[in-house]
Parts: structure tokens; sequence; C-alpha cells
């Protein structure tokens, strides 16, 4: 496609490096961790209050679960929003084609199936925020269901809640953790009636799974490489290896109920090349320090998993190394220039998805889209304290209509 031919939607906002002081630091991390842990507990009180639903419908107790899942995705997008705005870039090959959008507003919006599996490299901690942010721009961050490593469920109140949600914690002993990735497996693929006579139908759902188990740093890498070392499997120059037993399992038990593999490369600008991102960007750096990435840029693709070698698990292995081999080169390239390459498109096939009667902008062939992790409105994080308010009204209210 000619250069010529494309255009950049819309626009990052670059903002100069925090460089706060100690006292500064200390107000902002009381604002931003009073704000946040006032959601959690109002997010885990609510999942509270509608458990007793489990044993009334499991369809009733699911959708109530994820109305608080969407609450906790609407708190991390607006701590991003308001503690540490954070710019990003999109783009993506011909699979991804027209499923990309900007609001008249400049916020971007995914046109995702509501099933899917999704698989991403891991480089710092703040990866599954800006994920669980995509599935927003989607409408889906109610039935995002992540595999975690166990230790995090012990997390006070985050892991609580993460345990409400459903999301798969995994020991990294696999005959320890088949039988329970298998048990929440079978209820990702259960079918339910649906409201037509003789229908049946499936609950959305995004699964995250990060194949290399951890996140790359110094550490981690060198393990990586030393294990590619006896499985004369060559190193990666920006990723460690990816496991493929669990996800070769998910995909085999869910094959028949999901059709797509969506596979996303995360590049954090600003560490230069050779250098881990670890060691730039932690959680205590970007939101209590105010210290973000200069912009986070990702690159989708996505795979049909008819066409995926699910039959043999060596031949799995072969086709996960070839796409995080695949992936390493977009590093590589994001590494020297920047950017990953622009989106791979041959017309401005966005079509209806792109049409002004939906408040969304008109574009022609775009390269890339810029945004901001951001609300589509601010008054959206008020919904995560409707139920606690609406029954302390009631509560007050009742005495005096019982009376």
């Amino acid at each position: 496609m000619d250069a010529a031919s494309k255009e950049v939607v819309g626009h990052i906002h670059l903002r100069p490096a925090a460089n706060y002081g100690l006292p500064v630091q200390i107000l902002r991390s009381l604002a931003l961790m009073t704000w946040f842990n006032c959601c959690c507990v109002c997010i885990v009180a609510t999942q509270l209050v509608g458990s007793p639903l489990y044993f009334v419908s499991r369809q009733y107790f699911n959708s109530y679960m994820a109305m608080t899942k969407r609450f906790f995705g609407v708190a991390i997008t607006a701590l991003t929003e308001w503690g540490c705005p954070t710019p990003i870039r999109v783009s993506g090959d011909k699979s991804v084609q027209g499923q990309f959008g900007l609001t008249k507003g400049g916020q971007l919006k995914t046109y995702f199936p509501e099933r899917l599996v999704l698989i991403s490299n891991h480089q710092v901690y703040t990866d599954w925020l800006y994920l669980w942010w995509f599935s927003y721009t989607a409408g889906m961050h109610g039935h995002i269901y992540i595999i975690l490593k166990e230790s995090l469920k012990y997390i006070p109140l985050v892991g609580q809640g993460m345990m409400f949600y459903g999301f798969i914690f995994m020991a990294r002993k696999w005959i320890a953790d088949k039988p329970r990735l298998q048990h929440r497996l079978e209820k990702l693929k259960t079918y339910h009636e649906g409201r037509q006579p003789g229908s049946r139908l499936l609950d959305p759902m995004w699964l995250l799974i990060f194949p290399e188990g951890t996140n790359l740093s110094r550490n981690t890498k060198r393990i990586s490489d030393a294990y590619g070392a006896k499985q004369n499997i060559p190193p990666f120059q920006h990723q460690i290896l990816p496991r493929s037993t669990g996800l070769f399992f998910c995909l085999q038990q869910l094959k028949g109920t999901v059709d797509w593999v969506y596979d996303c490369t995360v590049g954090y600008e600003g560490p230069p090349k050779g250098n881990y991102p670890d060691a730039y960007f932690t959680l205590r750096s970007t939101y209590l320090q105010g210290r973000p990435p200069k912009v986070v840029n990702f690159y989708w693709r996505r795979f049909a998993i008819s066409d995926i070698p699910l039959d043999d698990q060596k031949e799995f292995e072969a086709w996960i190394l070839k796409r995080w081999a695949e992936k390493d080169d977009l590093l590589e390239q994001f590494y020297e220039t920047g950017r990953f390459p622009a989106c791979e498109w041959e017309s401005s096939a966005n079509g209806e998805t792109q049409d002004g009667n939906n408040g969304l902008v008109k574009t022609n062939n775009p390269s890339y889209f810029e945004s901001e992790v951001k609300l589509s409105w601010w008054a959206e994080s008020l919904q995560i304290f409707a139920v606690l308010a609406l029954l302390g009204a009631l509560t007050y209210q009742f005495p005096k209509l019982w009376s």
C-alpha cells in the first residue's frame, strides 16, 4: 500500500515526564490508593450482597458477577486516566481489518467477537491492565477471564474479588493445575437456554493467557535461555519462551465453542533496545510516581482455531514458537523504529464500523489508531457504588415505610 494513501487516525497527547518530589508523591499515593481501595471494598461488598444468587440461579449469579467485573474494569481505567494518562497506538495485520475505530471524542472502539482466546507477550505487570481496557473498548470488560499465578488470589480484597470473577489460578504444577483448569473451562463452554424456546447460547468470554507464564526480566530471560539451550531452541531477543501445555489444553477444550485466537504484541516506548521494560515501568512508578510509558504500542493479529494444529502437542509447540518468532521480529522493528508496522489493510474496508451515524470517525486506510486509556464518560465510575447506595437508601427508608 502506498504510504501516501494512509493516515494516522486520532492524536497522541504527549505529556512531559513527571518529576514529582517526595511530598507530592505521598499525596498522590494517598489519593490514588484511597480511590482504588474504596472501589475494591465497594466491589467486594457488592459481590457479597449478590452471592446468595448462587443458590437461586447460576445464570443470575454469573450475570451479577459480570456486572461487578465491569465495575473493576471501570475502576482501573479511571485510575489510569486520572492518575497516569497513558497514550496508546494500535495497528494490526489484514486479519483484524475493520475491527478498530475511533469515536468523535477520540476514544478507541474495537469490534472483536464476544468469545475469543487472547494471547500476548508479557513484558511488565501493567500488561493485563491495558488488555482489560481493550475489553472495555469492545464492551466486554464484564466477561474477561484471566489465567493468573496462584499467589495473586491471596492479595487482600483484589484476590477475593478475582475469585468471584472466576479467574483461573495456576500453581505451575501441571498435575495440580490440569483438574482446576478443566473445571473452569467446562463452565466457560456450557450452553444455557436462550430467550427463544429451544435456543441454546454460550456466555460471552474473553480468555486472557500469557503463554510465557511470567513477565520479561533479566532473571526470567536468563532462565528461559538456559532452558531453550537444553531443548535446542534458539533464544528470542526480546521475549522469553512461551509454554505450550496450558494454552494447548485450553484450545483443545474450547474448540467448537470459540472460533478465534487473538494475538497481541505489546511494546513500551521509552526503554532503549536491549533493556527490559520492567526496570522502567512498575506499578509504583506508573501509578504512584506518575511516570507512565510515553506511548504503549499494540499490534494485533488473529488466527482461526480451525487452522491451529490441536491434534498433536509437538505440532502445536512448533506453531506457537513460530508465532513468537514473528512477535520477536515485530519487537525488533519496534525497537529500531519506535513503532510496530502500520495497518496492513488493502482498502478502506472499515465500512459500517466507521460510519459517522454510529458516532465514529470516517477513515481511509489508517496506518495507526492513536488514542488514550480513558473512560467514555467520567461519571461512569459512579456505577461502582450504585448497588451499595441503593441498598443503603432502602435500608434507611424501610423503617419509615414499615411504620
